[in-house]
């Protein structure tokens, strides 16, 4: 695998395994992510799974995940039309 970078093609990334929740709707609207070698994670848009993927460190990726189970992002699940 070659130096991964953001906006690398997740085809650049073979062999890796990706995963989404199992909350993602049916119609496919979801994230997908892939723990890579190096301990980074890969984050790619499942609609386009051959397009472009981000990458982030161990570090980033663990301060977003415990800012979610803090729920410091709660308010991006309300509907934009509800106020």
């Amino acid at each position: 695998m070659d130096k991964v970078h953001n906006g690398m093609k997740a085809t650049g990334l073979p062999g890796v395994a990706w995963r989404k929740s199992h909350r993602s709707s049916p119609s496919g609207e979801c994230v997908e992510i892939a723990r890579l070698p190096a301990g980074q994670v890969a984050v790619r848009n499942s609609r386009h799974p051959l397009g472009e993927v981000l990458i982030y460190t161990h570090a980033e990726i663990s301060a977003f995940v415990r800012g979610v189970k803090d729920g410091e992002f709660d308010d991006l699940l309300r509907r934009p039309d509800v106020l």
